[in-house]
C-alpha cells in the first residue's frame, strides 16, 4: 500500500497537493473547535443538552451550506485566492474575542460559529484543487490524501482540552489561530489549481457566498430567540433546509440542473451519512461520551481524537479499495457496517472498553465511506468535480448537523441516546438498499479508467458499453 501510496503521489504535483491537505487539515480542526471546547464552554455558561448540540452543529451546517458557494466559486475562480479569502474570514472570531476582551456570550458563539463554518467549508476548495494535479487513474487515492485532512480533529482532541484547562477556553480559541496562520503560509506558496474554469461572472458567484454567509448567521440566530415565531426545537431543524434553499437559490440556473439527476440526490444522501456521520460524531462526541460513561472532559477529548485520527486516516484506504473494486461496491459494505454498529448501540449500552472498539469500528466505517464516494465524483461529473464537491460536500454537512442536534435533543427529552443511535442506523440501512438496488447502473461509468500507456479507455465493452471488471484489475 505505501509503495502505491508513493507512485501515486509521484504522478502530479506533491508540493500542491501537501498545500491543499495543510489547508483542509487545519482549516477542519479549527471548524470542529467548538466540539473540543464544549465540555469547558457547556460548564461555564451552564448550557442544556439542546444548547450543546446546536452550538456544535451550527460550524458544521454554516460548512455544508457554504460548500455549495466555494463550489460555485472554484467553477469561476482560482481555487488559491478562495483559500486565502476563506482563511481570513475564519480567523473573525478570534479577532472578535480579543476585541471583546475574552468575554463572550452562548448568543455571541452562534455567529462565530458560522465564520467557523467558513474554515470547514474548504473540503470544497482542498479536494478540486489538489485533484486537479494528478491523472483521473489516481484520484481515489489522492483525493483521499488531500481529504486526510480530517485528521485536524486530532489536534482539536489531544491538545486544546489541556490547554484549555490551563488559560481557560477563550484564550485557547484565540490560540488556535496559529494553525490557520501556518495553512496561509503554505497555501501562498505552494497551492495550485489547474483547473479549467467557467467563462462568464466572476463577482456574482462572490456576491453569493457573502449574502449567503449573512443569511447564516441572521437564522442561526433568529430561530435560536424565536424572531421568526418559531420557538424550540422545531425551527433549529429548518436551518438546513432553509439555508440550503438560499444556498441554492443563487446558484445559476445551468448549475441547478444537477439536482434534477438522481445520482446526485443519492450520493449527496450517502455522504450525509458517511461524512455527516463522522462530522457530527466528533463534534459531539466528547460531551456524548461525559454524558454516557461519565469520564473526565480530557479523557473525552483523548478519545475524541484517537477516533478522528482513525476516520481520517483510513479515509485514503477507501479511495484505494474504491479505484480498485469501484466506488460503487465498496459502499455497499462501508453502509452495512455503519447500520450494523448504529443500531448495535441502539439495543444497548455497552461496557466502557466494548464501547471505544465499536466507535473505534464505526469511525473506519466512516472514513470508508468518504473515500469510496469521492472516488466516484470525478468519474460521475468529469467535467463538473468543483460544483459537485461542493454540494455533495454540503450534503455530508447538513448530515453532520442533524447528528448532534437530534442526539442533544432525544437526550435531554429521553436521558438517552438509544432512539437517536436507531434512527442514523436506520438511514444508513435505506441508503444501503438504494445504493445496491443502483449498483449495476452505476457500474456502466464507475469503474471506467484512462490507460495513459494505452492512452484509451479501459474497463468498458465497445459493444455492449457495460463494464468488464477483469480489464480494470
Amino acid at each position: 500500500m505505501l509503495g502505491e501510496v508513493i507512485s501515486a503521489v509521484k504522478k502530479g504535483n506533491w508540493k500542491a497537493l501537501f498545500a491543499s491537505f495543510i489547508y483542509f487539515d487545519h482549516s477542519f480542526s479549527i471548524w470542529l473547535l467548538l466540539g473540543a471546547l464544549g465540555p469547558f464552554i457547556a460548564e461555564e455558561l451552564g448550557l442544556s443538552g439542546a444548547q450543546k448540540g446546536f452550538m456544535v452543529a451550527i460550524p458544521v451546517i454554516a460548512a455544508a451550506i457554504l460548500r455549495i458557494n466555494f463550489g460555485h466559486m472554484f467553477q469561476f475562480i482560482n481555487g488559491k485566492y478562495i483559500a486565502v479569502m476563506g482563511i481570513f474570514l475564519s480567523l473573525v472570531p478570534h479577532a472578535y474575542i480579543v476585541l471583546r476582551g475574552f468575554e463572550v456570550s452562548y448568543e455571541d458563539l452562534l455567529w462565530m460559529g458560522v465564520f467557523l463554518g467558513v474554515a470547514g467549508a474548504s473540503f470544497a476548495i482542498a479536494l478540486p484543487m489538489a485533484g486537479s494535479n494528478y491523472p483521473k487513474e489516481v484520484q481515489g487515492l489522492v483525493l483521499g490524501l488531500a481529504a486526510a485532512g480530517n485528521i485536524g480533529a486530532v489536534l482539536d482532541g489531544i491538545l486544546f482540552p489541556p490547554i484549555a484547562k490551563r488559560i481557560g477556553w477563550e484564550h485557547t480559541f484565540v490560540l488556535s489561530s496559529v494553525l490557520l496562520l501556518i495553512a496561509l503560509l503554505f497555501v501562498l506558496l505552494w497551492a495550485k489549481d489547474n483547473t479549467k474554469k467557467t467563462e462568464g461572472n466572476k463577482l456574482y458567484p462572490v456576491f453569493a457566498f457573502f449574502s449567503t454567509l449573512a443569511f447564516m448567521c441572521f437564522i442561526a440566530l433568529g430561530f435560536y430567540k424565536g424572531w421568526f415565531g418559531i420557538s424550540g426545537h422545531g425551527g433549529k431543524l429548518l436551518i438546513p433546509i432553509l439555508g440550503a434553499g438560499f444556498a441554492i437559490l443563487l446558484m445559476p440556473t445551468s448549475f441547478k440542473k444537477v439536482f434534477l439527476e438522481r445520482d446526485t440526490w443519492v450520493l449527496m444522501l450517502a455522504y450525509s451519512v458517511t461524512f455527516g456521520g463522522f462530522v457530527g460524531m466528533s463534534s459531539y462526541i466528547a460531551m456524548l461520551l461525559r454524558d454516557i460513561y461519565e469520564v473526565s472532559k480530557i479523557e473525552a477529548g483523548i478519545l475524541m481524537s484517537l477516533f478522528a485520527f482513525t476516520g481520517a486516516m483510513i479515509r485514503p484506504l477507501g479511495g484505494h479499495i474504491a479505484d480498485k473494486v469501484s466506488g460503487a461496491t465498496a459502499l455497499i459494505y462501508f453502509l452495512g457496517g455503519i447500520a450494523l454498529v448504529n443500531l448495535l448501540f441502539s439495543f444497548f449500552v455497552p461496557p466502557l472498553l466494548l464501547g471505544i472498539l465499536m466507535f473505534l469500528a464505526l469511525y473506519i466505517f466512516y472514513g470508508l465511506g468518504n473515500g469510496a464516494i469521492f472516488q466516484l465524483v470525478p468519474h460521475r461529473w468529469p467535467y463538473q468535480t468543483g460544483l459537485m464537491t461542493g454540494i455533495i460536500g454540503a450534503a455530508g454537512g447538513i448530515g453532520g448537523f442533524y447528528l448532534p442536534t437530534v442526539n442533544g435533543i432525544v437526550f435531554e427529552t429521553t436521558g438517552k441516546y438509544s432512539l437517536a443511535f436507531a434512527l442514523f442506523g436506520g438511514i444508513a440501512l435505506l441508503c444501503l438498499v438504494i445504493v445496491k438496488l443502483l449498483h449495476a447502473k452505476w457500474m456502466e461509468w464507475a469503474h471506467v479508467r484512462y490507460d495513459y500507456e494505452k492512452e484509451k479507455l479501459v474497463g468498458i465493452d465497445p459493444k455492449s458499453g457495460r463494464v468488464i471488471m477483469e480489464i480494470a484489475s
